[in-house]
């Protein structure tokens, strides 16, 4: 009941709000998604999808995607420093040591997760994304390999020609200056992004400096349209490492002391490029071509040897679809092809060197069927084949050369949605999904290929609901799941730089999540206008069988993963020019071993920006801000190392230190 009065006061402030002039805030509106690859209203989607806008997607600094992520239910960043994060999906993923590999990444298409399954998006500059979509779980294998699930990412679109620059400066010597820019002229736009950011960070050991070149365009026909993506990234990044208890508890902004003691840190430059032809053959049928190419080149001096690696390669990926009103029918496969080469030194000599060749397929098809406006049934799968080949390069320690073919994997989906209304939507949806091991997983300490491991696997089960209130003023989604995976994934770490993965049993995850985005009042004058983006999520993430060198840890939870996840966002404009936004985190408690035995702490963070938009000039219109982040000086570890381990008399590092109260400011220009 409390609930209902809440929606019906809602309602009542709305209807009395209805003659107000629109203002510039985040507006409730209709969501066109292109979930599963095929564009629909997100009311009518067979499963679960979040997605954010460009206003959306810029929040607090702009800085750090945990930000951005945590608005979105059922998904947690560990963001120990710019450059060092992981992202957990439904409880998927928490388990990798310093990085992203079990999601699969996108941007306009084009596949962005490296070759060795690591995904890396918080890379992209936040100003540069126009729209964000996130699939959540084993459904989205329609993608290809990314058990936790996939994150497509949309570059800045314009209607017209506009220019936008950015100087920002913040604490801890943090700079960040980026300009954007559109031009369209009849059927041609092209537009870019150029961003630089640095900063001196608040540890030992963490200067970071990133600079990204973002563009993208495209030239439209009555017949085909064709469309070009470019990024270029050049980063470089000291890295401060995890901590132990008593560094965490007494000089958080210290850094690891071996990492500290060689100036330990990592640089590369990357590229990705793709074209994109796509043909309308006739009215029910289009093909969707896409030719690209990756490159990366990378270093990383760490304390017990230096890594010198690179990527290069490509693929292809087509999609042809069919469409009336009754069908929607689309069929497509990837290909993708990567050559990896890696060498590592200790002390200028030599100890390895290696060539890893990739080649990865997927063939997937999904069929829709609309029997009447209300009802959206999905049927589809997809066929994934990978295969390794490793050329040993250094003679030194044997030839341990050799080859692994994965066995074809099956992936079937099937959602159905109902939508009696534009009020209230049902859905459901079941989709299994995979995730193929690491290099680092698939060598044995020794060297060679593990050939007993197996990709680990995963049934997903969900249902929903959707409601659009009051003239879309509430909107309100509430998903329950349970992942259910086998053959569990898990690198173990043998030594301080020896890495090597089991299959080691099955776990369940299973949650709740709930997002709420709600326009409270709406005045054409004071106190203006006041929206909410709010969003929870619980989970319970068990072992269910896990055998670990004799040690049983059936029924226990899984490390690196919080219960408990709320976000709050409110956007309060209470005049024309001014609007102040607030960003409330709560994460809860989450083990940090798989004994259970060790707990990190749960914490809750606070960020206020503010800006003014100035008069609109001859010259464009100015908008100034300024804003600080964990306002409350929360001490916090956003980012554990699971299942640490203790080299000598040292403390297991399982701490990053989270950033004390920071403050930022800076100007933005639009003309």
């Amino acid at each position: 009941m409390p609930i209902i009065g809440f929606f019906f006061t809602i309602h009542a402030i709305s209807q009395q709000t209805s003659m107000a002039e629109p203002d510039s805030i985040i507006s409730l509106q209709e969501v066109v998604v292109n979930a599963y690859q095929i564009n629909t209203r997100q009311h009518q989607v067979p499963g679960s999808i979040s997605v954010l806008s460009e206003e959306e997607i810029v929040t607090a600094d702009g800085n750090n995607f945990a930000n951005t992520f945590h608005a979105m239910p059922g998904i947690y960043m560990h963001s120990g420093t710019y450059a060092t994060s992981r992202i957990v999906i439904r409880g998927v993923g928490s388990r990798t040591p310093y990085n992203t590999n079990r999601i699969k990444a996108y941007m306009n298409d084009i596949p962005i997760t490296s070759s060795d399954g690591i995904s890396t998006p918080e890379d992209i500059e936040l100003t540069g994304i126009g729209r964000m979509e996130v699939i959540k779980g084993p459904a989205s294998a329609l993608y290809g390999s990314g058990l936790g699930g996939n994150i497509n990412i949309y570059t800045l679109g314009a209607e017209s020609n506009k220019t936008e620059a950015l100087l920002q400066y913040g604490s801890y010597q943090t700079m960040k200056a980026a300009a954007t820019g559109n031009y369209r002229k009849g059927n041609l736009h092209i537009g870019g992004n150029l961003s630089h950011l640095q900063s001196d960070g608040f540890r030992e050991n963490n200067r970071y400096r990133r600079t990204v070149l973002l563009s993208s365009g495209s030239w439209q026909q009555r017949t085909y349209s064709l469309e070009y993506t470019l990024m270029l990234i050049d980063l470089y990044a000291q890295l401060p490492s995890s901590v132990g208890k008593t560094l965490y508890e007494t000089d958080p902004g210290a850094a690891a002391a071996n990492w500290k003691a060689v100036g330990g840190y990592k640089e590369y430059q990357r590229a990705i490029a793709g074209v994109t032809l796509t043909n309308r053959i006739s009215e029910k049928w289009n093909n969707r071509l896409t030719l690209f190419g990756r490159w990366a080149d990378s270093y990383e001096l760490r304390p017990f040897n230096n890594l010198d690696d690179g990527t290069s390669g490509g693929g292809v990926r087509n999609r042809l679809t069919y469409h009336t009103p009754n069908w929607d029918a689309l069929m497509g496969f990837e290909w993708i092809n990567d050559t990896y080469r890696w060498q590592m030194d200790l002390k200028e000599e030599l100890i390895n060197r290696n060539k890893e060749t990739r080649n990865q397929s997927n063939l997937f098809g999904m069929v829709y069927w609309r029997p009447s406006p209300a009802w959206n049934i999905s049927l589809g799968g997809a066929v994934n084949k990978v295969h390794y080949r490793l050329t040993d390069q250094f003679s030194e320690n044997g030839d341990q050369s050799g080859k692994r073919d994965f066995p074809a994997i099956f992936s079937p989906r099937v959602g159905v949605n109902y939508a009696p209304s534009r009020i209230v939507a049902f859905y459901a949806s079941t989709g299994h999904g995979f995730s193929m091991p690491s290099p680092e997983e698939t060598l044995l300490p020794e060297g060679d290929i593990n050939r007993e491991l197996r990709p680990e696997q995963g049934m997903q089960y969900e249902a929903g609901v959707r409601l659009n209130l009051f003239d879309n003023a509430t909107q309100l989604e509430v998903t329950v799941y349970r992942i259910n995976l086998t053959d569990l994934l898990v690198t173990k770490r043998l030594t301080e730089d020896i890495f090597t993965g089991i299959n080691a049993g099955r776990t369940r995850h299973s949650g709740l999540e709930l997002m709420l985005k709600q326009r409270i009042f709406r005045f054409k004058t004071f106190p203006g206008s006041l929206q909410m983006n709010t969003n929870y999520t619980w989970s319970r993430n068990r072992f269910i069988d896990f055998n670990d060198n004799g040690e049983v840890y059936n029924g226990n939870k899984l490390p690196g993963i919080p219960s408990h996840m709320a976000h709050v966002g409110l956007q309060w404009q209470p005049a024309t020019r001014l609007r102040l936004d607030a960003q409330c985190q709560y994460v809860g408690e989450q083990y940090m071993n798989d004994a259970n035995s060790l707990k990190n702490d749960d914490y809750f963070l606070v960020g206020l920006r503010t800006s003014y938009h100035l008069p609109t000039t001859k010259t464009g219109t100015f908008e100034l801000f300024t804003g600080i982040n964990n306002m409350t000086n929360t001490r916090y570890s956003p980012m554990l190392t699971v299942n640490a381990v203790a080299f000598g008399n040292a403390e297991p590092r399982y701490y990053y230190p989270g950033m004390p109260r920071h403050y930022y400011g800076g100007i933005k220009w639009r003309f």
